[in-house]
């Protein structure tokens, strides 16, 4: 079988990295759900969510993956999102 060769998995820290460029002081915590690089869970916590509803949060998130998530052959599959500012 041909096709686009597929990329090659996310690691967690290769998440936490990109996350961190858009949010220096942010808590992130990333958690492989299934073990595969494939499918991650990402709690961040940052002051700069304050007064932002979760969407917006959540938009500021995926937007500092890059395109990491994009269709089919992004390189990393599924993200569960968690933001929030700190309490």
């Amino acid at each position: 079988m041909t096709g686009a060769p597929q990329p090659m998995p996310m690691q967690a820290h290769d998440i936490e990295a990109l996350i961190r460029e858009a949010f220096p002081s942010a808590k992130i915590t990333i958690t492989d759900l299934a073990g595969d690089g494939n499918h991650y869970a990402a709690e961040v916590i940052d002051d700069s969510f304050k007064g932002k509803n979760r969407v917006q949060q959540q938009r500021a998130v995926y937007a500092s993956l890059k395109g990491k998530m994009d269709g089919a052959h992004g390189e990393l599959h599924a993200l569960a999102l968690t933001t929030k500012a700190p309490d």
